[in-house]
């Protein structure tokens, strides 16, 4: 158990948008802060799907949290999982039995994959949350090209080209156009006995149309924009089954080797460890102030909970809202500090929403602002990158897409973890 400085302490829990926001709002409050997060580094989530579809490196989208905070003798990091909290005596208890007592404690712990009660479906369709999630989808993606060079059953090949993403949100679009373009420009001359270009993405959405919370106009061009780029779109129909063989929906086989899961979220056990209410996503009910009812002590933010604004609304699951979460929580415990009481209660500011379509496409909706095409992709380009931490990510992601956007090569195509029987398995033995 680590001893008391004497000042406020506040614990973190999770270092993604919020609780990096939350610490890094906090510099100049007489607090000490202690992080804890399963992993060692902060995640630029948005651009998961460009190391999944080979375009970027992982170092090139996440950076070690003590490197973040190496100028701050306040803040310490932990790395471990969190197992429980006793609220009553204001201690978070992590895997290894230690005890972390807190004065103020933020929740910022994210979200994992949903599956709407077919957690079996995991094995074979999995999701993209963590850096893990995204090697384990591009080497997914490459071992299936390798495999089909080598079979020589030609069902077993057209299965092993073809590549199907559950869930028409930004995620599943901008899976759906990468792999595209993986297959039908970077890879197409790359193998002798197969044609990438020859290779299916499929992509299907339980809902009538694909980005849901855009404008439909913005989701009428996605779809015309990745049906350009090859992709198969299929609305209104859920997927019933998946299995090693591939999905089921609309009572129909489709055989794929390559599953992706980008359909549903859940919030991490949060609401358990509390032992409060939570919604279907298992999100946590906050007052207005993002504090847990009954105490002021905790607050809960991101994805991890469920904030409703003045429309009824709820906040959406994205990274300017959690962010906007973490200065929140910030502000409210220096004012705290300070001896002042602030009733204001949390309000989202909603700076707009982006999907990229490939390497020269995107959509863009900031209300009035609506851009599409070219000019929406340079958009989303100089958005994320003005987002990275750093001046040398900056630099490195924006030479990878210049190099990327201007000959096609994608320099991440590397398969370290698949052993030789896991890329032979499928093939039949003559």
């Amino acid at each position: 158990m680590v001893k008391s400085t004497g000042r406020h302490r506040v614990v973190i829990i999770g270092a993604g948008f919020g609780g990096i926001e939350a610490a890094n709002s906090l510099a100049g409050v007489n607090v000490d802060i202690t992080i804890i997060d399963r992993r060692n580094h902060h995640l630029f989530q948005p651009l998961l799907y460009q190391v999944a579809g080979s375009s970027l490196s992982t170092s090139e989208i996440a950076w070690p949290i003590r490197y973040i905070f190496r100028n701050r003798p306040e803040v310490r990091t932990l790395m471990g999982e969190v197992q429980g909290i006793e609220v009553g005596s204001r201690l978070v208890v992590l895997d290894d039995g230690e005890k972390l007592h807190y004065d103020t404690l933020v929740i910022a712990t994210g979200a994992t994959h949903a599956y709407f009660g077919h957690d079996e479906w995991e094995r074979f369709a999995p999701g993209l949350k963590t850096l893990g999630d995204a090697t384990n989808i591009r080497e997914r993606i490459l071992a299936a090209f390798e495999e089909a060079e080598r079979t020589k059953d030609p069902i077993l090949r057209k299965a092993l080209q073809t590549f199907v993403i559950i869930g028409g949100g930004p995620t599943g679009v901008e899976l759906s156009g990468t792999i595209a373009e993986l297959a039908k420009d970077t890879l197409s001359r790359d193998f002798r006995l197969i044609d990438p270009r020859e290779s299916r993405v499929v992509l299907i959405e339980a809902g009538p149309r694909l980005l849901s919370v855009f404008p439909e106009k913005l989701s009428s061009y996605t779809r015309q924009a990745l049906e350009q780029l090859g992709v198969e779109v299929v609305l209104g129909t859920p997927v019933t089954s998946c299995s090693e063989d591939g999905v089921v929906y609309d009572g129909k086989q489709l055989p794929a080797k390559t599953i992706i899961w980008a359909a549903g979220v859940q919030a991490s056990p949060a609401a358990r460890w509390l032992n409060v209410e939570s919604d279907r996503a298992g999100r946590v009910l906050v007052d207005s102030n993002l504090t847990v009812t009954g105490h002021p002590e905790i607050f809960v933010i991101g994805d991890t909970a469920a904030v409703t604004m003045e429309d009824g609304k709820l906040v959406p699951g994205i990274a300017p809202a959690a962010k906007q979460q973490g200065k929140y929580v910030a502000k409210t415990i220096d004012n705290r500090l300070k001896g002042k009481d602030i009733k204001e209660p949390f309000k989202y500011h909603h700076q707009g929403n982006l999907a990229t379509i490939g390497r020269s496409r995107a959509v863009v909706d900031m209300g009035k602002f609506q851009l599409q095409g070219v000019l929406a992709w340079w958009f989303w380009k100089l958005i994320h990158i003005y987002f990275l931490i750093g001046v040398q990510s900056r630099l490195n992601v924006a030479l990878s897409w210049l190099w990327n956007h201007s000959v096609g090569y994608r320099g991440s195509r590397l398969i370290t973890n698949v052993r030789k029987e896991d890329i032979s398995k499928s093939i039949p033995k003559n």
